[in-house]
């Protein structure tokens, strides 16, 4: 009885061994790693080209602070003040621009055309980053005319809003152009912790976008709504817009760009603008 109780023992020690070896559900494994070579670790090997965990993104994508700080407001004006809004605010806008006390620059004044209506939306660069923007607001807030304007103005509008921004390090500089162009505002907000893949994919990608003068700016906010993306195109026309967007998926690369980017977006908007005539992007 002894030696066939061992021999029973041994033999189910035998059988458990055999059934840990044998691997389980083998096709659920297969499955899930195809999907983590999609998703995971191994895309990241040929989609990252810094290093997340080095630096804030905002210092690994953007130029210097101290030349590429920017504001973008929008303002949501009363439907019959609009044309008031607009004449007040170039007055102003003008005189902050070429006063050389004040380090600070008008560079685009939209009115939005397709998107949310009676919109106008503003761009201003700081020169010398935060120090610059600081002494503009410590001065605006001693401004007897700037004070006034800001409470006619109030009396115009429905809602406002801002964001201070930092501008692509691989993006064009924003540069005055002669007109008539129509001005296409990309938002994109992300997933929280993606600014540094859609920076590196856009990176290879703007090249494919560079053929007919389109791009004007790309910038993310440092201040405001968080993980957020502006891409600024100019075009001719509608057209023109319309043309220059197909011949982008002619071109090798363009729908990898796509494919890697859309799912870091949890969702976008698209302004078409007029730009007003005291604005340098014409």
């Amino acid at each position: 009885m002894a030696i066939s109780s061992r021999v029973h023992v041994l033999l189910c020690k035998k059988v458990l061994f055999l059934s840990k070896a044998v691997p389980r559900e083998p096709l659920v494994f297969s499955r899930k790693f195809a999907e983590a070579q999609q998703q995971g670790w191994f895309r990241s090997l040929f989609v990252h080209k810094v290093d997340p965990r080095t630096n804030a993104h905002s210092s690994l994508l953007s130029k210097k602070e101290t030349t590429g700080l920017y504001k973008i407001q929008f303002h949501n004006v009363k439907p019959e003040c609009l044309d008031a809004y607009n004449s007040l605010s170039a007055e102003v806008q003008q005189r902050l621009h070429r006063a050389e006390d004040y380090p600070c620059e008008i560079l685009g004044s939209w009115n939005t055309w397709y998107g949310e209506q009676d919109q106008a939306v503003h761009l201003w660069r700081y020169s010398g980053g935060y120090p610059a923007l600081m002494e503009c607001l410590n001065k605006l807030r001693k401004d007897k005319e700037y004070l006034e304007y800001r409470k006619e103005r109030s009396k115009m509008l429905n809602s406002r809003k801002n964001q201070l921004l930092l501008e692509f390090s691989f993006w064009n500089e924003p540069a005055p152009r002669h007109g008539p162009n129509i001005y296409e505002l990309r938002t994109y907000h992300l997933k929280p912790g993606t600014m540094i893949e859609w920076g590196n994919n856009w990176a290879r990608a703007i090249k494919h976008r560079q053929e007919n003068n389109e791009a004007v700016g790309g910038f993310f906010t440092q201040i405001g709504d968080l993980y957020v993306v502006h891409h600024l195109w100019a075009y001719k026309d509608l057209q023109s817009r319309e043309e220059t967007r197909k011949a982008a998926w002619r071109k090798p690369g363009w729908d990898e760009n796509v494919f890697y980017t859309v799912p870091l977006v949890q969702s976008m908007e698209c302004r078409i603008m007029i730009p007003l005539e005291n604005s340098l992007l014409q």
